[in-house]
């Protein structure tokens, strides 16, 4: 049985990968890109309902793809809701649950969350949580008698980053729309 190693690599340098498409790669393609998730250089903290704020870090809306970290900044609750597309999250800082599991998610723990699934985000640590997301499809939000809210996809994450920007004279970071 053959051992799996790592590709073999022995320069740190540039290497001239041949492909074939490479062209219209160069002409298509938005570009890899870095954001600043450790500070307001690339993205503000946005307020989301009392006492949390989202970072927004990317929106792909061909895809309805969204991504951001989300702070809950004390002991607090994100209320019910239902996912219609896949979520993957990264708990950051504090902890986490879900009041419909039986698990705490703490930091470097990954969350993964299918369509079709509702519950509601709670976080009793002191300093309360924060966590990484990539996100797809729209999140159905509903009060505590199980009535719809508000749906919230990668338009509505949109709006919400470009007003807070423009209500507080910052400029819309380009680097965000993949």
């Amino acid at each position: 049985m053959a051992v799996m190693t790592a590709p073999p690599s022995s320069k740190a340098e540039i290497v001239d990968v041949k492909f074939a498409h490479k062209a219209l790669v160069d002409r298509l393609s938005p570009g890899g890109r870095y954001i600043d998730a450790q500070t307001d250089v690339d993205s503000p903290w946005v307020p989301f309902g009392e006492g949390a704020a989202i970072k927004h870090l990317a929106f792909d809306v061909r895809q309805g793809l969204f991504s951001n970290i989300l702070w809950v900044k004390g002991p607090g609750v994100v209320g019910t809701h239902l996912h219609r597309g896949t979520i993957t999250m990264v708990c950051l800082e504090g902890s986490v649950r879900y009041l419909e599991y039986d698990w705490t998610a703490t930091p470097g723990g990954l969350i993964l969350e299918v369509p079709g699934e509702s519950h509601t985000l709670v976080t009793e640590h002191p300093e309360g949580c924060k966590l990484f997301g990539w996100m797809q499809g729209p999140i159905d939000f509903f009060d505590d008698q199980a009535n719809y809210v508000e749906t919230c996809d990668v338009w509505w994450f949109i709006n919400h980053y470009e007003t807070y920007c423009r209500e507080n004279n910052i400029p819309i970071n380009p680097k965000l729309y993949v």
